[in-house]
Parts: structure tokens; C-alpha cells; sequence
């Protein structure tokens, strides 16, 4: 093939790519906080898919993982610079703009599994609250997910509360270091890319991290072979938000189409990754140097009770904060929860 013809196939190559995005009456470059080659991101894509097919093309999303234009922490610059025109992220990485982000986005100990976040998101006011918590941003909160009630990695046993104190673990900074260090554990700061390492050379005995089926993917269990499983302690929620100025623009179908498949989203990657879990587990089950600790609802309760005295102390922190403290404890009181 000489340098023309090869030319020509590249150029020809490269319209057929991108015919949607041409053809869409909306293109929009969102970012993810998650790899590309991470289940979550996976999950993220075929929304974008899904969005396109159920608007007839008229929408197109351009999904980027994580740090391809703006590190995870700085999306939401990103998008009131009109740089980025949306995003799919855990709602705690701005927690250094304002400690409401931190207390909504992962209210350590709170929910016991997903259902219970969703239901306060879509029909307890949580929605409601995100979108006023954008607001200042011009940012408008579409709607929100959240991955599982995260494991725990251990080396050690851990059966309650009792087996945190002096325990060295990982965690991230903010709230879930914090309450960690109530229940009597040592935090230690260590980028998620460093847990793995850190665990097998001793420098933590244990590490808040992700969902069972990533962590045994990871090898994780191999080395922390007493994991926590459903997890006590993390649920974030990860929300799919968007420019306001630009979605003020859009028709009311597809606002409406947009919200909806948000919800279908979150049903998509609880379910995905609760599959993926369960078979996890299965595997981890049948290994014999691998113990699987499952606390108990009194454990799990007196984690709460330690939990709720920072909820309360991060609340202080601003505002915002209060708000949202004033509104989540409101519904796991209504709810029975707490």
C-alpha cells in the first residue's frame, strides 16, 4: 500500500469514528474518576452508549478516564471553566472545596447496602441537596450511584470494633479518617496505588480500599488474607453531573431522557458489580487461607454510633454541612436506621 492509499484509510477510518459525535446535535467531553481499564469505567461507557441510542443520536458523550484533562480532585473546575462539559465521580474528592462534598459524598457507617443511599438520593432529598450544593459551580447534579458497600482488607482478624484500636490501616483523608481514628485505629496516608505494597511489606495492617471483587482481582486477599465482608464502614456516592448552562439548553425530552437513564445506570453498576462480588466471594470461600469475617449488627452498630459523633463534628465545619447532616440523619431517623 503506497503513502497515499494509507493516508486516504486513515482519514476514512477516522470519519467513520467519529460519525456519531459529527452527526450528535449535543457533544459533550465528560471525565471519569476511574481508569480505563477499571469495571467501573466500563459500566460508565455503555451509559454513554445507552444515551446515544435512546436520544436517536442526538447526544453524544465523550467519556475520558481519570487525570486525562483535570486530576479527580479538580473536575469540578473543569466544568465551570467550560473546559469539561460534565462528570461521573465520587462526590468526596471535593471535600477540600467544602466539607458538605465530604459528608454527603461518603457518610461513613451509614448505609448498609445500596438501596438505602439510592432511596435517600432519588426520594429522601438528597437530589434536592446536591443540586443546591452545585449551584455555586454552575453545575447541575443529574443524579447519583454508588459502586457496593465496600470490603475491608485485613491482615489480621477483625471481628468488631474492638480489633480497631491501635490497628495501622489505610484510609482517606477527611471524614473516614477520622472516624477510624475515633474507633481507636492509626490512619495512615497512602494513595490508593500504594496499598497493595503497603500491605504486603507490613507498613499497614489493613486498608479501606474498594469492593471484594476488585480487591480479590487485585491479589489483595492473598496478602490480607481476614477480609470484611459486606464491609462496615464505605459507600460513596458517585454522581453524574453536567455544565447547568448547558443543560438549561437541552430539550425537555432529553433532560428527561438523562435523568432517567442515570437511574438505569445505577441499577447497572450496583448489579454489575454485586455479580461480581458474589462469584468473589464464592472463589474466596474455597480457598483455605482466606477468612472471610462478616461483623455482626451489634458490631456494626456501635461503628454507627462512633461514626455519628464525626458526622457531627465535620458538620461544624460549614454551612453546607450542617445541611446535609441536618438531612441525612432526618431520614435514618423517619427510615429506622439509626
Amino acid at each position: 500500500m503506497n503513502k497515499f492509499s494509507t493516508t486516504l484509510l486513515t482519514a476514512t477510518m477516522a470519519g467513520i469514528l467519529s460519525t456519531s459525535a459529527i452527526a450528535a446535535d449535543y457533544n459533550f467531553k465528560f471525565q471519569s474518576s476511574d481508569p480505563a481499564g477499571d469495571k467501573n469505567f466500563q459500566v460508565q461507557k455503555e451509559w454513554t452508549k445507552r444515551v446515544e441510542t435512546m436520544t436517536g443520536g442526538r447526544v453524544h458523550i465523550d467519556l475520558l478516564p481519570v487525570g486525562s484533562i483535570f486530576k479527580h480532585t479538580e473536575t469540578l473546575d473543569g466544568i465551570k471553566m467550560g473546559i469539561l462539559d460534565g462528570q461521573i465521580t465520587a462526590t468526596e474528592f471535593f471535600s477540600g472545596k467544602d466539607p458538605a462534598f465530604g459528608l454527603i459524598g461518603n457518610t461513613v457507617g451509614a448505609w448498609s447496602n445500596t438501596q438505602q443511599l439510592l432511596q435517600y438520593v432519588n426520594y429522601g432529598g438528597g437530589y434536592e441537596l446536591m443540586n443546591e450544593l452545585y449551584a455555586p459551580y454552575g453545575v447541575k447534579f443529574i443524579g447519583g450511584s454508588t459502586t457496593g458497600v465496600e470490603s475491608f482488607v485485613s491482615r489480621v482478624p477483625l471481628d468488631g470494633v474492638e480489633d480497631l484500636k491501635g490497628l495501622k490501616l489505610r484510609a482517606p483523608e477527611g471524614l473516614v479518617q477520622r472516624v477510624f481514628a475515633a474507633a481507636g485505629a492509626a490512619p495512615v496516608n497512602l494513595p490508593g496505588s500504594e496499598v497493595f505494597t503497603g500491605l504486603s511489606k507490613g507498613v499497614i495492617d489493613a486498608a479501606d480500599y474498594t469492593v471484594f471483587s476488585t480487591n480479590q482481582k487485585a491479589g489483595m486477599n492473598d496478602i490480607a488474607r481476614h477480609p470484611v465482608q459486606p464491609g462496615f464502614h464505605s459507600l460513596p456516592l458517585i454522581d453524574i453531573s453536567m455544565n447547568k448552562k448547558k443543560w438549561d439548553k437541552l430539550p425537555a425530552d432529553i433532560q428527561a431522557i438523562l435523568t432517567v437513564s442515570v437511574r438505569d445506570f445505577a441499577e447497572d453498576m450496583t448489579t454489575q458489580l454485586r455479580i461480581a462480588d458474589q462469584a468473589a466471594v464464592k472463589a474466596a470461600k474455597a480457598d483455605p487461607n482466606i477468612t472471610i469475617h462478616d461483623w455482626s449488627a451489634d458490631e456494626r452498630k456501635k461503628f454507627r454510633a462512633i461514626a455519628r459523633t464525626q458526622w457531627e463534628e465535620f458538620a461544624k465545619g460549614s454551612a453546607n454541612a450542617q445541611k446535609v447532616y441536618d438531612s441525612i440523619t432526618t431520614y435514618l431517623e423517619a427510615n429506622g436506621l439509626l
